[in-house]
């Protein structure tokens, strides 16, 4: 890494499809895990294929059910916590998730993702062992959350490093998975130029689970538009469209390399 470059921190959420669960619509977790599954292999040949590095935030029931491919995956890339489950949560679940990634992929776990950005007390992220955290988009989403008065950029809070998803500089456009399947393809590609041009990194986040087809799951349009191959081939541009503006890195080697405390 150099003083003047720009870096792209691409991460992905792998974890149970449980997001029908949320619309009143009965799926096994069996289910949940095999579109999951089948989500992380389509984002992986696309991954493998274009050779760049990303961070995995892996709940630790997904790593269980799938050990050998987390650890293949962590050969190559960062595998960081996404909790237990993706539909429940209790603070022992924490340090719980870190030591089981850590006992399948060998490596330590830095970094945590909640699940759903929840929130969680820093004191209690920090305590189970993490070194970061990403649960925090800082803009507003009806019915999810307002974090309109959080930091854009990376923070410390309470002695834990934040790194925020990130949001355009001047209205706070999230650049994440809902952007990236709905809005133009263009216009989505000129918001992370502006934002890499501003802040000298994006943070970027999807689901493996959206790049399979879900489109028979009960759920908003707007949540499975574009899902499968589609979403496939728009990742694959995009990787090869920003790559010549900026490095991909993980998000703990991008922290290390700025000689912050991790």
């Amino acid at each position: 890494m150099t003083e003047n470059s720009r870096y792209i921190l691409l991460s992905f959420d792998v974890e149970e499809f449980d997001m029908p669960i949320e619309y009143d619509c009965s799926i096994t977790l069996q289910e949940q895990l095999t579109e999951g599954w089948k989500g992380l292999q389509a984002v992986m040949e696309v991954v493998n294929y274009t050779n760049v590095p990303a961070t995995f935030f892996t709940t630790a029931t997904f790593a269980c059910h799938y050990p050998e491919a987390i650890r293949k995956i962590a050969k190559e890339h960062e595998i960081a916590s996404h909790t237990l489950s993706h539909s429940n949560f209790n603070n022992n679940d924490l340090i719980e998730s870190r030591i089981i990634l850590e006992r399948i992929t060998g490596k330590p776990v830095y970094g945590l993702r909640m699940p759903r950005m929840m929130h969680v007390d820093m004191k209690d992220v920090k305590q189970a062992g993490y070194k970061y955290d990403s649960s925090i988009n800082p803009t507003w989403i009806p019915g999810r959350y307002n974090n309109i008065d959080k930091p854009r950029t990376i923070f410390t809070a309470d002695n834990m490093i934040r790194i925020p998803t990130s949001v355009s500089p001047n209205f706070r456009i999230p650049l994440f998975w809902l952007t990236f399947k709905n809005f133009p393809y263009y216009y989505f590609k000129q918001l992370v130029l502006q934002t890499l041009a501003h802040d000298g990194y994006v943070c970027l986040y999807m689901h493996p689970w959206e790049f399979t087809d879900i489109n028979r799951f009960d759920i908003p349009n707007y949540t499975k538009r574009g899902s499968g191959k589609w979403l496939c081939e728009r990742l694959l541009r995009l990787i090869k469209d920003l790559s010549g503006s900026a490095e991909f890195v993980t998000m703990h080697g991008y922290l290390k390399d700025r000689h912050l405390p991790v």
